[in-house]
């Protein structure tokens, strides 16, 4: 699917996806999922291929006609495969969907949401010019969004921070530096700290927590973890070390809902908020997105937005769409309470296995 425009960080540059969605039978019911897994291994060690041969080689073989209780089963049921929880989480959030829909219910309801909407914020990539970006702010606000997140890098930081504080003095602003800096960066991560930014999200290495800390003791600016937090135990240690005050949870970052939702209940009960994040994904996982922002402790915007804001048409219907006040009402369907549409992924896609 190619991107109405092309999104860059710290790490690269966008114009397309190739998507992983994996479309599951359950006793009947179909339930859908989404990979976020990109196309290298940049952000995280998956990537769309590795976790094809995971899901195809070691996650079906697993599951195939096994017999189980509730979707909430299948992470223990996939506990022997150390990692890849992009490729574990794609299948799992496609047998909550089918849960869901075998009941009747909202995915939402399903794993214990509790919002009827959920506040919206959105992620810029770095642009060409800092006109530019001003441009595309003020557009994104325009449209409602409550929350503005950029996408930094060094050589592109203070100053882009610095003429939106000056543009825009109450809008909510934080950065996103995708791992791009080192602890010996931490003068110039400080310079940060006269913009009042909500956050910096994951400023460091993307498993370095002890690092963090460092950092963290040195700022007055709450750090956010992405990359760093995988599983529970991370999210865990991180807080014990204080190397952040405030975690992005990424349903296929963590493996999909179950852990998802520990490392949502261990937060809460910490005091640590969390938020949910975005992996430019097809609004089959904008929609798992919206379910799982529906959790009580997702008490900061996400950067879960409209489908147009990425795709000329999306895959699902309804499309994701946004209120003029910034957040996207959860649907009252069954499921994830949108359909996708077939035709649009079958025009769409290049490779299909099926697996019995």
């Amino acid at each position: 699917m190619p991107l109405v425009a092309p999104f860059e960080t710290s790490f690269g540059r966008t114009t397309q996806r190739r998507i992983l969605l994996v479309e599951v039978d359950v006793d009947g019911v179909i339930g859908w999922g989404e990979c976020v897994a990109g196309e290298g291994p940049f952000y995280a060690p998956e990537t769309i291929e590795t976790a094809w041969h995971i899901l195809r080689d070691f996650i079906w073989p697993a599951l195939a006609r096994k017999e189980f209780v509730a979707a909430a089963d299948l992470w223990g049921m996939l506990s022997a495969i150390r990692g890849h929880n992009m490729a574990k989480g794609a299948i799992e959030a496609a047998v909550w969907d089918a849960e869901a829909r075998q009941k009747g219910i909202p995915l939402s309801k399903l794993i214990g949401g509790s919002l009827a909407e959920i506040p919206c914020g959105v992620s810029i990539g770095i642009q060409e010019s800092d006109d530019e970006l001003q441009r595309v702010v003020e557009r994104e606000l325009d449209a409602g969004y409550q929350r503005i997140k950029i996408k930094i890098k060094p050589g592109y930081d203070v100053e882009p921070v610095a003429r939106l504080r000056r543009r825009f003095a109450n809008v909510r602003l934080m950065v996103d530096a995708n791992s791009a800096y080192r602890l010996e960066d931490t003068p110039r991560l400080r310079e940060l700290e006269a913009y009042f930014l909500m956050m910096i999200e994951q400023p460091l290495g993307w498993d370095d927590i002890w690092s963090h800390a460092e950092l963290q003791r040195k700022l007055m600016t709450p750090i956010c973890l992405d990359e760093c937090i995988h599983t529970e135990e991370h999210a865990r240690a991180a807080m014990a070390l204080g190397a952040c005050r405030i975690i992005n949870i990424k349903l296929g970052r963590v493996g999909g809902f179950t852990p998802a939702r520990r490392i949502h209940d261990l937060c809460r009960d910490q005091g640590i908020p969390v938020w949910c994040g975005g992996m430019l994904e097809s609004g089959i996982g904008r929609a798992h997105n919206i379910a799982l922002s529906t959790l009580p402790n997702f008490s900061l915007p996400g950067d879960v937005t409209a489908s147009k804001r990425y795709w000329t048409e999306d895959i699902i219907d309804p499309e994701v769409t946004v209120t003029p006040r910034g957040t996207i009402r959860v649907p009252a369907g069954p499921g994830i309470g949108f359909e996708p549409k077939r035709d649009r992924i079958d025009r769409l896609t290049v490779r299909r296995e099926v697996l019995r």
